[in-house]
């Protein structure tokens, strides 16, 4: 395990007992050390990774994943304020709840997000069509979308198909429960990516960033 591995994990340690302030201290050094979204990316990013990876194998609770993520988000906007220009605005990213009630998933990845660096426009529980004029309306690039229930998930269908027809190659990420029940679910209804977790999410908005900007 490198010193890098071995900090980010004492981070996570940190988190998952809400110790906010050997947490923000720690954040200090590194920052210290790096640029603060460089600071943000070797401690904060692979923290929330093994905070979702110990969540998965039963080691931590949801509560615990929520929590470590709005610390984290309270941190980052104190050493990178929204106002920041180190803070990451292009592509435009969205984060919506599809024709669900249930918000505490996305409210979890949209804090990891922006304990990540990123900026972006939550819009809340939406319809298909709703989503579609929004991320259209907005000119986002990539939009998450997150669902409960299997009859929301096959909905994403309809907004790629209304995209396609607006002329938009949006990127779309999914996640929730019917995704994690099936693995090829997020295929059949046009996405370009899953994320079973917060931390899965981070990576796949970081791979369509790059996609996009390549």
């Amino acid at each position: 395990m490198t010193a890098a591995d071995r900090s980010s994990e004492i981070f996570a340690d940190k988190l998952l007992v809400l110790d906010r302030i050997g947490a923000e201290q720690m954040l200090a050094e590194a920052r210290a050390q790096d640029a603060p979204l460089k600071a943000v990316e070797r401690l904060v990013v692979p923290a929330l990774e093994e905070i979702g990876r110990r969540w998965e194998q039963g080691s931590a609770a949801l509560a615990q994943v929520y929590m470590s993520s709005r610390i984290c988000e309270e941190l980052v906007d104190k050493l990178l304020p929204p106002s920041s220009p180190e803070r990451i605005l292009r592509p435009k990213i969205g984060i919506a709840l599809l024709d669900d009630y249930h918000a505490l998933g996305k409210t979890i990845v949209c804090a990891a997000l922006r304990a990540s660096g990123y900026e972006l426009c939550d819009y809340g529980r939406l319809t298909a069509p709703e989503l579609a004029e929004r991320i259209c309306r907005d000119e986002v690039k990539i939009v998450l979308i997150s669902t409960l229930m299997l009859h929301s998930a096959l909905q994403i269908k309809q907004v790629k198909i209304l995209l396609v027809a607006a002329g938009s190659a949006t990127k779309i990420i999914v996640g929730g429960a019917p995704f994690r029940f099936d693995p090829e679910l997020w295929r059949e209804v046009g996405a370009d990516a899953s994320g079973n977790n917060a931390a899965e999410a981070v990576r796949a908005v970081a791979r369509c960033m790059e996609e996009l900007t390549q």
